[in-house]
């Protein structure tokens, strides 16, 4: 567990997906900055205040959490950081994503594409062996030198920059990949604004996202309640993973209307329930058919 962390704390006035002011958010519970368990009262640490955009549904921490270095958070060991399942990736990983991409990209071979938060570089070593041009953005110091230490990442493709302060031409990516990255900025929608400069008229952009929807984050909530505390499962701005936001559908298609972009796809995606695998038997199904899984895709097209 990290020690003596330091934050600035920014006072949030405006929901960053769709703008809407601070009498439309309503505050729906605190968050420890450690894993919180079925009393987090009980437990001595940091709370935020956590808030829901009653216009888009988006859930964010208020005031927002800032530390003071970028890698008291990311510059940690990978081996840390994710579970051990992530380097367990086979040679069919990312595939599935890429063969959409490329049916609605009218894929030529060389089409550029950018990974933003790269990780150590699976997605963009994926997408090199698919036939793009892969390049890709990484804030870790950690995660970098592993992705070009392990995974034979060319420095020349991979910038070790938050994308705040990544500088790409404009038009110049055909598909730009946010993969569990979103929910990790500081302003969303400033990154979004950023890629569309990047990308080519047409061009694509995937964002994968933790749902503000998610069935099991309401039932965990809902228990609180019935146990009388005012706490929440939401986002984790303060220990691992850093989540600082949650998205639904909805976020982004107000968001749109002020960017230069169009939902074409969006799906949800079940994943985990951390419950009993007794009890996945009739939640994991119901899941699927409410749309209510813990992750959001959506496709985003440049106008």
């Amino acid at each position: 567990m990290k020690k003596n962390l330091l934050y600035t704390f920014r006072q949030i006035e405006n929901c960053n997906m769709c703008g809407s002011s601070e009498d439309k958010h309503i505050v729906i519970g605190k968050r420890l900055n450690k894993s919180q368990g079925i009393r987090p009262n009980k437990k001595k640490g940091i709370t935020t205040t956590i808030c829901r955009c009653t216009i888009c549904g988006l859930i964010f921490s208020n005031p927002l959490p800032i530390p003071v270095d970028i890698q008291d958070h990311y510059g940690v060991l990978s081996e840390e950081y994710w579970e051990e399942e992530y380097f367990q990736k086979g040679d069919n990983y990312f595939v599935t994503t890429i063969i959409k991409a490329k049916e609605l990209l009218n894929f030529k071979d060389g089409m550029k594409a950018l990974d933003v938060g790269a990780g150590i570089g699976f997605e963009m070593k994926a997408l090199k062996n698919a036939g793009f041009d892969s390049y890709g953005i990484e804030p870790s110091n950690t995660f970098y030198e592993k992705a070009i230490s392990i995974m034979n990442i060319s420095p020349d493709k991979l910038s070790l920059s938050t994308i705040e302060d990544a500088n790409y031409e404009n038009n110049y990516f055909d598909f730009i990949v946010f993969n569990a990255v979103l929910e990790h900025l500081y302003s969303p929608s400033d990154a979004i604004k950023k890629a569309l400069e990047w990308l080519k008229p047409n061009g694509l952009i995937l964002i994968q996202v933790p749902s503000s929807n998610w069935l099991i984050a309401k039932l965990i909530n809902w228990t609180y309640k019935v146990l009388m505390k005012d706490y929440v499962c939401n986002i984790s701005p303060m220990h691992e993973p850093y989540h600082l936001y949650e998205f639904s559908l909805n976020s982004f298609k107000i968001n749109s209307s002020s960017k230069n972009y169009e939902i074409i796809f969006h799906e949800y995606a079940v994943c985990q329930t951390f419950m009993p695998k007794i009890i996945d038997i009739i939640l994991k199904p119901l899941m699927k058919k409410t749309n209510t899984g813990m992750e959001l895709y959506v496709w985003l097209k440049k106008i």
